[in-house]
């Protein structure tokens, strides 16, 4: 239910935690319950024990995951900024927050239930930000790189710790019998708090280094062993003291190191076990807690509306305000506002807790469920209107002024020699291909290449015409390959997004192909983009644009290799398969899919856009040591720009071409006198053309 209703909500631009919470609540009473015998038969009562096990399992699992992704790191780039708001976006949301409650449990709530405990819950569940989906929208919306991005992550990893220690407070005062029992309680807390981030993080970051696990940036299975254990008995801890188990789960995410790509490893190593099963189980409980036919009143839809006004208002204008004050402007400041009122996941772990501790009762609860997917769904809306992409200011300070895909600076693209070059890598795959192009692209001072000109009909075999001398004067090239990682709704992903600004220098694909360029005597620089698969070619764009790029280059790895079952022989795929649509026996979904990434490049470029096929190893090292490329001319725009730079290859000493001009016969006749044989004279190229290269 959730993965299918995730396929409308990802179109609209919203965080999958809408499709999931949705998904519950149509699971539950409110509208498939109400099929006669549909919970007997489907979510009997006698399994509702055991799927709440497994679901606080994973939810223990996922709050580690969060604690994760908290980086006190972050707070301290704009310490002032981000503790302003973050201040503002407490104080005034738990303060509204607890008058609020005064109505709801006059009206609402048994008189059984604690007032002063209602009026810290409801504090709690109006004032707290959605960490994790924090983090997912600004990462959508491409704002981790912005001041506001920035600013807002810092804000919301005070908030996080906040609310959390807030919570924990409530449930430890509920669990209680008496006071006493409760400063017992806390103070038990407090010092399992100190005792974890310090020795504890000490211990763990010493161990990890011991392993090794620290330097080659991944835990090995006795380290997973070892935290999986600290989770749990974490976890376990926290419960018996009489505060959630899932706080303990949230603390140990606290103790492990970022360093060297570690916190993403262990993240990658469990993020599909928690969001494909675990979650999905919690949403259904939740769901089946949810009953939207007890709101069958006005005054209940009345409070639910002051509910979600109320939560929004206090946050959005907290944080508007204090986004101002530290000297955002005011576009900046509602887009701080908006982001910072986001609910999601969090906020149905509060209510959940408030739930089970009897705080709340089934409407109250439907209530706060309800206002945590309004608010949740109108955060992306919101912070596209007050702050679009024109508007943006990034982290380095310049205003992004990149226009929309399509335009550039194109006033470079009319050289005949060019030295600017972007490369695109996509998978370690295409690594070869890279290296292969970048190798043909060097150029040297040797005095003379080759380029054999050959004219021929098209019922005719090729013939040799003249042999042309090229001037070999070599401008330096620069290549700057930019990384391309897909981002998905991994929590790895979001990780790696964040952490941009060192993946840049150790990402392998990158350092490997920077290597090869400085043995090679070549200008390489590197840049790495995580973005949606369907954001590749935009973000191809604005590289080409930034850099100034006169030619995109696309390597197209070869593909799988094939062994025939009665030959034995071997034989790469065709990677053309997929484009024309060639059927063949072998699967080219890969293909497919790559080929319409080609296309969208080719629609959007600001620059020319060569495609590499690398075709293998054609003989073995040592046999030749010169190139020689084959180039079909046709005429028009794109053979002219093809031949161009085919010119420029030749500059290289170690590449050899020829070219073969095909007419028809019928026009050889009244081209003959007009174009005896191929021009070698500097072409002029028009704009925006498409260059096809076959190794």
């Amino acid at each position: 239910m959730a993965q299918f209703l995730a396929l409308f909500f990802d179109r609209i631009r919203q965080p999958r935690v809408i499709a999931e919470i949705i998904g519950g609540i149509i699971l539950g009473p409110s509208i498939m319950g109400r099929i006669p015998n549909f919970k007997n038969s489907i979510f009997p009562d006698a399994s509702i024990p055991g799927l709440t096990l497994t679901s606080t399992i994973g939810l223990i699992i996922f709050l580690f995951l969060v604690g994760l992704e908290i980086d006190t790191k972050i707070i301290k780039r704009n310490v002032i900024s981000a503790t302003s708001i973050s201040v503002a976006g407490l104080i005034f949301p738990l303060g509204l927050g607890a008058a609020l409650g005064v109505g709801i449990y006059r009206e609402f709530i048994d008189s059984s239930v604690n007032f002063g405990y209602f009026l810290l819950f409801t504090a709690v569940a109006v004032g707290i930000t959605a960490f994790p989906v924090l983090c997912r929208i600004l990462t959508s919306l491409k704002l981790l790189d912005t001041t506001v991005g920035v600013v807002t992550l810092a804000a919301g990893v005070g908030n996080d710790v906040v609310g959390w220690v807030l919570l924990a407070l409530t449930v430890a005062l509920v669990n209680a019998s008496t006071g006493l029992t409760a400063l017992y309680v806390l103070l038990a807390c407090v010092g399992y708090v100190i005792f974890l981030l310090y020795p504890g993080r000490w211990a763990y970051v010493w161990l990890a280094r011991w392993t090794g696990s620290l330097e080659q940036g991944s835990p090995t299975a006795g380290m997973m062993t070892i935290t999986l254990v600290i989770v749990f008995v974490s976890a376990f801890f926290t419960d018996i003291i009489g505060v959630h188990a899932i706080f303990g789960g949230f603390l140990a995410g606290l103790i492990i190191p970022h360093e060297n790509g570690y916190a993403i490893s262990i993240v990658e190593r469990l993020e599909d076990l928690v969001s494909i099963i675990f979650i999905p189980i919690y949403f259904t409980l939740s769901g089946l807690r949810t009953n939207l036919g007890l709101m069958d009143n006005g005054k209940t839809w009345g409070y639910t509306i002051i509910i979600c006004l109320v939560s929004f208002l206090s946050k959005f204008a907290a944080c508007y305000g204090a986004a101002y004050v530290t000297g955002f402007k005011w576009r900046e400041s509602g887009a701080i506002g908006a982001l910072m009122s986001c609910k999601g996941l969090v906020e149905l772990i509060v209510l959940n807790i408030g739930l089970q501790a009897g705080i709340l009762d089934t409407r109250t609860f439907s209530m706060f469920v309800l206002h945590a997917v309004i608010l949740t769904f109108i955060t992306t809306p919101l912070t596209l209107l007050f702050y679009p992409e024109k508007y943006r200011m990034h982290s380095g300070g310049e205003r992004d002024h990149s226009k929309e895909a399509g335009t550039g600076p194109r006033q470079y693209l009319d050289e005949e020699i060019k030295t600017r070059f972007a490369l695109i890598l996509e998978k370690i795959e295409q690594l070869p291909a890279a290296m292969t192009i970048a190798q043909l692209l060097q150029p040297d001072n040797m005095p003379t290449s080759s380029l054999t000109l050959t004219s021929a009909e098209s019922s005719s075999s090729p013939e040799k015409l003249v042999e042309s001398p090229i001037n070999a004067a070599s401008p330096p090239v620069a290549i700057n390959a930019l990384r391309l990682v897909e981002l998905t709704n991994r929590t790895s992903a979001v990780f790696k997004s964040q952490a941009v600004e060192s993946l840049v220098y150790n990402d392998p694909v990158v350092s490997v192909f920077r290597t090869f360029g400085y043995l090679n005597r070549l200008h390489v620089s590197g840049a790495f983009s995580v973005v949606e698969h369907g954001e590749f070619p935009s973000a191809i764009s604005k590289h080409v644009s930034e850099t100034e790029s006169q030619m995109v280059i696309l390597p197209w790895a070869r593909g799988t290799t094939i062994i025939a079952e009665d030959s034995g022989s071997t034989g790469p795929l065709n990677p053309f398969d997929g484009v024309f649509h060639k059927t063949t026996t072998h699967d080219q979904t890969s293909s497919v899919v790559f080929s319409e990434f080609i296309r969208q490049v080719f629609l959007t470029s600001p620059s020319h856009v060569a495609l590499f096929v690398d075709r293998g190893l054609g003989a073995p090292y040592g046999s030749s040591h010169s190139q020689h490329l084959f180039l079909p001319f046709f005429g028009g725009p794109d053979d002219r720009l093809a031949l161009s730079f085919l010119v420029q290859l030749c500059r290289n000493p170690s590449v050899r071409a020829t070219v073969v001009r095909i007419q028809k016969v019928d026009e050889m006749a009244s081209n003959e006198k007009n174009n005896p044989i191929l021009p070698t004279a500097p072409i002029t190229v028009p704009l925006h053309q498409v260059i096809t290269m076959y190794k």
